[in-house]
């Protein structure tokens, strides 16, 4: 990980919409390929001086069990954007064991711990029927 990479990193997996603090550290361990995963410690003060300097707003958020969910202004929007870059991409060097695959489960492993949170009851049997379904067609892949 590049030293002075988090904040950047932190408001570009904000750009994938509102979040929670833990759900903002599981986007970057996927991101990382599951190599590295924030504290709490470098993620909370982060997401406060965003929002002191305007950049992130925060609301208290029933779906999230009375988390705290921050989401990006405009002006968090455009840093952001402008930040994301090959250099933000290239602090994680994909290690001996880094897989597509892997990145994409470890992608797959968020989203659903987002669901998890926030979705309704509805909703969380349909994620859970795709994810079933995922599964089954791993198998029937081996199996040919």
């Amino acid at each position: 990980m590049r030293r002075g990479a988090v904040p950047d990193l932190l408001l570009a997996a904000l750009l994938d919409g509102p979040a929670h603090g833990y759900e903002l550290m599981d986007r970057l361990e996927a991101f990382s390929g599951g190599t590295w995963r924030p504290s709490p410690g470098s993620v909370y003060p982060l997401l406060q001086s965003f929002e002191d300097q305007g950049l992130v707003e925060s609301v208290e958020s029933q779906e999230a069990q009375g988390r705290r969910v921050f989401a990006l202004t405009d002006a968090g929007r455009q840093q952001a954007v402008a930040r994301q870059s090959g250099e933000v991409a290239g602090a994680f060097r994909p290690g001996p064991h880094h897989s597509p695959l892997r990145t994409e489960v470890e992608q797959l492993r968020s989203a659903a711990r987002q669901v998890a949170s926030v979705a309704t009851a509805q909703q969380q049997e349909q994620a859970a029927a795709i994810v079933r379904g995922a599964r089954q067609a791993l198998y029937r892949l081996l199996a040919e």
